[in-house]
């Protein structure tokens, strides 16, 4: 694990430092004057005017880097810019350039994991993709551990299998839902989950949540479960909503169920020619999905 402040510290500061100290220096500082400026021993500024601090080639060539440097170093060095003002400014390019951009791009090569992930963000942004994904794939890993470990779930996955799905916030297509690669399976009376959560690879289930959501739901996860008359009447015990639509409907069904119950928790079909019956019930999350059908075990 690598942190993107070890970026900062370890290639950033270093490059950016020698290339202040040394802008300040060419425009007759003395070493004291700009060991003051930097906050820095004057035997640090010695090593960063001499070439004797190792620079990362890809941040000291970086035009804004350098833009910034020689705005620092005039200002600083006229005293119509003070310390504190040109901090926030430094402070300010290092935010951006951890955006999407070369320190994002210097971390992602530091700690190739964070190559999975596509698009700008920012490593520490409560918002970004990368955490909201991550806590996605934790809760349908949770929700699937719990089913697995719930005594007689086995018994309610249907022929075709299950799957437990976790939408992201604004999800647009099954790229952006979270489940279980393959399906979930009754192997000799027991559930049998094939690998690790991804997103990307449920069609179905993910499909019948997303369908459900541009119909009115505000769901943002799904299992499906075999049909049976007891099991829909056992989640109505529970408080849930139900909706029933036509099996050979397809996703216009789906959503055309959604729209006339748009805070149905439990959606079913009775079956049609070739179709198996199946229960999708729909809930905030996977953990909280899990936990609704594990009450049916």
């Amino acid at each position: 694990m690598k942190f993107i402040e070890e970026v900062v510290v370890d290639e950033f500061l270093p490059t950016f430092r020698s290339l202040l100290a040394s802008d300040l220096r060419e425009r007759g500082l003395t070493q004291s004057e700009v060991a003051e400026l930097l906050g820095v021993s004057q035997s640090a500024v010695s090593k960063y005017v001499h070439g004797e601090v190792e620079e990362t080639p890809e941040i000291a060539g970086d035009d804004r880097v350098r833009e910034l440097v020689s705005r620092l170093g005039a200002g600083l060095a006229s005293g119509e810019m003070t310390q504190v003002q040109a901090l926030a400014e430094a402070e300010i390019l290092v935010r951006s350039l951890e955006r999407g951009d070369l320190l994002a791009q210097l971390h992602e090569a530091a700690y190739p994991p964070l190559a999975e992930y596509d698009g700008e963000f920012a490593i520490h942004d409560p918002d970004s993709r990368l955490r909201t994904a991550e806590r996605a794939l934790a809760s349908v890993r949770r929700g699937v551990r719990m089913l697995e470990n719930t005594s007689g779930f086995a018994a309610l996955i249907p022929a075709v299998g299950s799957n437990l799905v976790e939408a992201l916030p604004e999800a647009q297509g099954i790229d952006d839902v979270a489940a279980i690669p393959g399906r979930i399976l009754d192997v000799k009376g027991r559930a049998t989950v094939p690998g690790e959560p991804e997103f990307g690879v449920s069609e179905h289930v993910a499909g019948v949540l997303l369908t459900a959501r541009a119909g009115g739901s505000d769901a943002r996860a799904a299992v499906n479960i075999r049909y049976d008359p007891d099991l829909v009447a056992a989640l109505e015990a529970q408080g849930l909503e139900t909706a029933q639509f036509d099996a050979e409907g397809g996703t216009d069904a789906v959503r055309e169920a959604v729209a006339a119950t748009p805070d149905a928790d439990v959606l079913y079909q009775s079956g049609g020619f070739g179709i198996e019956p199946v229960v999708y019930v729909l809930a905030p999350d996977a953990v909280t999905a899990a936990e609704w059908v594990r009450s049916l075990a």
